[in-house]
C-alpha cells in the first residue's frame, strides 16, 4: 500500500481530533496537531516501505506502543492512522477502540424518532423509493469503521437494476488505469481500498457493470479547495461527458452535507449541486452507529436500540413518506444496530447476507508462528488483489506478560472469515516471512461450511 497522496487526509485527521483535548489555547493545540500529523505521516511512510501488509501493521503498532501517554496530540492523531491499518488486517473491533468519534447531542438535532409516529424499516427496502428518478445518490462513511460501508455494498445490485451506471469513490487513485479491465482493486488502487469491505465495494461495482470513477483531488490547498475540486472532478469526469449519467458517490463524513458551513467553506455536495444543477440524495451513515464506549453514542441512538428495531441497518419512515434525519443538510439518517460477535469478529461482515462465515484454524495454518495474517483471495484474481477478507492471529506468549496489550481476536488462535460463495486461495504471512498460499477452499451457495483442499 502506498502512502497518502492527499493533503485532504491530513486535514481530515486534524479536523476530527476531539476539541475537548485542546491545550491551553487553540494556537498551541493547532501547532501540536500539525506536528503530530506530520510525525504520523512519517511513521506511515516508513510502514509502507515494508514488504508485507503484516509488516506495515507491526510498524504502526510498535509506534503506538512507544508513544508517550503525555503526548496527547500525537496519541489523538496517530490513533486514527493506526486504526486504518487495523481495518486493513481485519481487526475491526480494535480499530474502533483505537479511534472513535463521540456523537453527543447538538443544538438543532431533530426530535427523537421514537416520537411523532416514525416507524423503523430496513434501509435496503426503505431507501429504494427515494433513489427512483435521482441522478446522484451520496453515501458517506467513517473511514475506520467499515460497518458504515456495508449498506452501500449491499445496495449496489439494486441500484444497478434501478439504472445507476457510475460509482464514484473517494481517495481512489486516478492513475490506476487498468482497474476496469483487471476487474478487481489492488492496494495501489486507492488509499482506503486495501480494507477488504472497501475493496469489495469496488470489486462488486465492477462485476455489476458500474463504471468506477476516481474523483479525489490531490492538489495542495485549503480543505474548501478540496471540496470544490472533488465536485469539479465529478462533473468533468462524468456529467460533462454523460449528462444523463446516474451516479452513486462514496465519500467520508460531512462531504455529503447539502447545506451549512463545512471546514470554513462549502461541502463537496454543495459545490456539486452548484456546478451540475443536480440535487443529490444524501444518505448519512456515520452518526447513528455503536461506539466502543456506550456513553459516546448519541442519546437518540441509545434509546432507539433498546426498542424493537430491525437487526439490519434501518431508517425511520413517517406515515406521510418522509424520512427521519438527525441533522439538516442530509435527507436520511441510517441506524446501524449494535454489533453481534462470533469468534471475536462482528457478524456485519456478512454484508447483509451476501457472505457466509467460514471457520479458520490458525494453529494449523500458521505453524505456531505469530503474529500471523490469513487472507482469502478470490481464486480468479491475481496475487495483487485486495483480499476478500483477512484475519490476524496474535496469541499471547505463555506465560502472559504482566502488561500485555490488547490483541487481535483477544488472542484466540481460531476465527472465521466472511466470504461470498465461490473459490478462494488462503494466503498466510507468518512473522517476518513472505506470504504463501497454503490452502484453497470452496464456499458453497447453500451451506455455511467450506470445503478445504490443503496444499
Amino acid at each position: 500500500m502506498r502512502c497518502s497522496r492527499f493533503t485532504g487526509l491530513l486535514a481530515t485527521a486534524l479536523m476530527l481530533a476531539p476539541a475537548l483535548l485542546r491545550a491551553q489555547n487553540d494556537d498551541a493545540w493547532r501547532r501540536a496537531q500539525v506536528a503530530a500529523a506530520e510525525r504520523s505521516e512519517r511513521i506511515m511512510a516508513s510502514a509502507t516501505r515494508r514488504k508485507t501488509l503484516l509488516g506495515e501493521y507491526l510498524v504502526m503498532m510498535d509506534a503506538a506502543a512507544k508513544a508517550s501517554p503525555e503526548d496527547r496530540a500525537f496519541n489523538v492523531i496517530f490513533s486514527q492512522y493506526l486504526s486504518w491499518f487495523q481495518t486493513y488486517v481485519g481487526d475491526y473491533p480494535d480499530a474502533a477502540i483505537s479511534y472513535s468519534i463521540a456523537q453527543p447531542a447538538q443544538a438543532g438535532d431533530a426530535a427523537s424518532p421514537l416520537s411523532g409516529g416514525w416507524v423503523p424499516e430496513p434501509a435496503t427496502q426503505a431507501l429504494m423509493p427515494l433513489v427512483h428518478g435521482r441522478q446522484a445518490v451520496f453515501f458517506n462513511e467513517a473511514h475506520n469503521i467499515p460497518l458504515t460501508r456495508t449498506l452501500t455494498v449491499a445496495m449496489l445490485p439494486a441500484l444497478r437494476r434501478e439504472g445507476f451506471d457510475y460509482l464514484a469513490v473517494e481517495t481512489l487513485y486516478d492513475d490506476d488505469t487498468h482497474l476496469a479491465t483487471r476487474g478487481y482493486p489492488t492496494a495501489d488502487s486507492g488509499f482506503y481500498v486495501n480494507e477488504p469491505i472497501y475493496g469489495e465495494m469496488v470489486r462488486s461495482a465492477l462485476k455489476l457493470g458500474f463504471k468506477v470513477v476516481a474523483y479525489e483531488s490531490d492538489q495542495p490547498g485549503t480543505p474548501d479547495a478540496r471540496e470544490r475540486a472533488q465536485a469539479h472532478n465529478l462533473y468533468e469526469r462524468i456529467f460533462r461527458k454523460d449528462p444523463k449519467a446516474r451516479v452513486v458517490v462514496n465519500a467520508g463524513y460531512a462531504h455529503i452535507l447539502k447545506s451549512g458551513r463545512y471546514l470554513g467553506g462549502k461541502s463537496m455536495a454543495e459545490y456539486f449541486q452548484s456546478i451540475t444543477g443536480i440535487e443529490p440524495l444524501s444518505i448519512e451513515q456515520t452518526m447513528m452507529i455503536p461506539h466502543p464506549e456506550p456513553d459516546s453514542d448519541h442519546p437518540w441512538y441509545t434509546a432507539v436500540v433498546k426498542t424493537r428495531v430491525p437487526d439490519v441497518p434501518f431508517v425511520f419512515v413517517h406515515p406521510d413518506g418522509k424520512m427521519w434525519s438527525l441533522r439538516p443538510g442530509y435527507d436520511v439518517s441510517v441506524f446501524f444496530p449494535p454489533a453481534k460477535m462470533r469468534r471475536e469478529r462482528p457478524t456485519w461482515l456478512n454484508l447483509l447476507g451476501l457472505r457466509k462465515h467460514v471457520f479458520v484454524n490458525g494453529k494449523r495454518l500458521c505453524d505456531n508462528t505469530w503474529p500471523c495474517l490469513v487472507e482469502a483471495l478470490y481464486a480468479d484474481e491475481g496475487d495483487d488483489a485486495v483480499a476478500a477478507d483477512r484475519v490476524l492471529f496474535e496469541p499471547p506468549p505463555d506465560p502472559l506478560p504482566l502488561h500485555d496489550r490488547l490483541r487481535s481476536l483477544r488472542g484466540a488462535p481460531q476465527a472465521e472469515l466472511y466470504l461470498r460463495p465461490g473459490d478462494y486461495r488462503l494466503r498466510v504471512t507468518e512473522g517476518d516471512g513472505l506470504p504463501q498460499v497454503k490452502q484453497t477452499i470452496h464456499v458453497a451457495t447453500n451451506t455455511r461450511t467450506a470445503t478445504p483442499d490443503e496444499h
